[in-house]
């Protein structure tokens, strides 16, 4: 696989992730949800979910693409550079 590929198929991946996550707080499921998660840490619930906003949304959505970009191109040039057969 491509350094490229990898990038592109992480990317999505986080980026799908948070747009479930925006999905959740457009919804109104998302606080729920938090509460639930922590609870199962053992974690008293302190965040609170902001209102929903479009751009907001977006941005986060850009942003964890690129972001999981990045890592799965980098990841994937790490793997090639130290698991050669």
């Amino acid at each position: 696989m491509s350094n490229n590929k990898a990038g592109i198929f992480f990317g999505f991946f986080l980026a799908l992730v948070h747009a479930v996550w925006s999905l959740m707080v457009w919804m109104g499921q998302a606080q729920r949800f938090m509460d639930w998660i922590f609870g199962l840490h053992f974690i008293y619930p302190f965040y609170q979910i902001g209102d929903f906003n479009w751009a907001t949304a977006s941005m986060l959505i850009i942003v964890t693409f690129i972001f999981g970009y990045v890592f799965g191109w980098v990841f994937s040039a790490l793997h090639k550079a130290f698991c050669r057969n």
